[in-house]
């Protein structure tokens, strides 16, 4: 795995002149790389941890000046392209197995809080897709603020092997040539809908109100002290939606209406209708999967970057370093994920990778 590594984050240009080169470039990214999965969450944390554990890091790297210091890799980290470090890192992801089929890859973003600029709100807005089914991050690209997310996501759709997987996307991603994109990737669609597109809400409102041909599915969750019910209606044959040829293989809408109720407490219950359109045809039963399967981004990525990673909380903010950690955690998150023998979560994994030689061995793979 080192070897897979070394060698396709080895493609990355050396941003540093020769007189300056103390330390091998692959030697950094590697270091940056193992130490953010052993639990660094700063640039001081990974130097520390690579003087700890400089004899094991010998196994497999010459570091012929030694360990590299927390401004070395700060400067190199920021200095990187991060354009060609998120290439190199779907490259890897690719390498590593076949996406499953018919599976779910969500697309959505996230802001990194803690990347301020002259007390300024955050400058770095990361969309990322998830693939539900192979439980790893897919690939991210870089936005300034959350209204761009209209032209990143195709920016990601274009780097992404997508064949015969289902999008998800939220209702920024309901746009005409988004919709187009995914389905000339040979994959499926399913995106929300909102007042952004309101001729659109409207007919599917109207849709609903007025068809006799809806079919239906009811789920309910019991638990957490709350019980939810979510029942999810679709239709295929249309009547009131209007220039429908302008959504490319558009063949089904899906209302999901959710209830939820809280036991033993006087908040009052909370009620929620969204209204979806898809290039898929299935069983409402199936798009109530589809659907949950979304949101597995929120709590298998985001969650995880700010509890397990402490992405939030991050407070790096020179050149291209906020975006190049984050790729590191996405690395190392994928590495962890896939390690399967630990039956703990990521934050217990990272802690015993940081302990224990062998255990980071399995992760690494090597």
């Amino acid at each position: 795995m080192t070897t897979k590594l070394s060698s396709i984050f080895g493609q990355i240009d050396d941003p540093r002149r020769d007189v300056t080169k103390l330390h091998k470039l692959n030697d950094i990214l590697l270091i940056g790389i193992i130490a953010v999965i052993c639990g660094a969450e700063t640039w001081n944390n990974v130097e520390e941890y690579a003087h700890a554990k400089e004899d094991f890091l010998r196994g497999f790297m010459e570091l012929p000046n030694g360990i590299p210091s927390h401004d070395t890799f700060n400067r190199v980290f920021s200095a990187i392209d991060h354009q060609q470090f998120e290439d190199c890192f779907i490259q890897w992801v690719s390498s590593l197995a076949g996406i499953v089929k018919g599976q779910v890859v969500a697309i959505d973003g996230k802001t990194i809080r803690g990347a301020k600029s002259h007390g300024k709100k955050s400058p770095i807005h990361l969309v990322s897709a998830w693939a539900s089914e192979n439980n790893m991050v897919l690939g991210q690209v870089k936005t300034n603020e959350k209204s761009n997310e209209i032209t990143a996501i195709p920016k990601l759709l274009d780097i992404l092997e997508l064949q015969d997987t289902i999008v998800t996307i939220d209702a920024m991603g309901c746009q005409e040539d988004i919709a187009s994109k995914i389905v000339d990737k040979e994959a499926d669609y399913i995106l929300a809908v909102k007042l952004n597109q309101k001729q659109l809400y409207e007919d599917i409102e109207d849709e609903f109100r007025f068809s006799d041909t809806i079919k239906t599915d009811t789920h309910v969750d019991l638990g957490h002290g709350r019980i939810e019910t979510r029942a999810c209606h679709m239709i295929t044959e249309f009547s009131h939606i209007q220039n429908k040829q302008k959504w490319k293989k558009l063949k089904t809408i899906v209302k999901v209406e959710s209830t939820r109720e809280f036991k033993n407490s006087d908040k009052p219950t909370e009620m929620a209708t969204r209204y979806y359109i898809s290039s898929v045809k299935a069983k409402a039963e199936d798009f109530q999967n589809y659907i949950r399967y979304h949101w597995s981004i929120e709590n298998s990525l985001h969650w995880i970057l700010d509890v397990a990673f402490g992405e939030d909380a991050s407070r790096k903010r020179s050149g291209n370093s906020p975006q190049n950690f984050s790729t590191l955690n996405k690395i190392a998150l994928n590495l962890l994920k896939n390690e399967k023998t630990l039956k703990v979560g990521v934050k217990g994994r990272r802690l015993k990778a940081g302990w224990d030689d062998k255990y980071l061995m399995k992760v690494l793979n090597i």
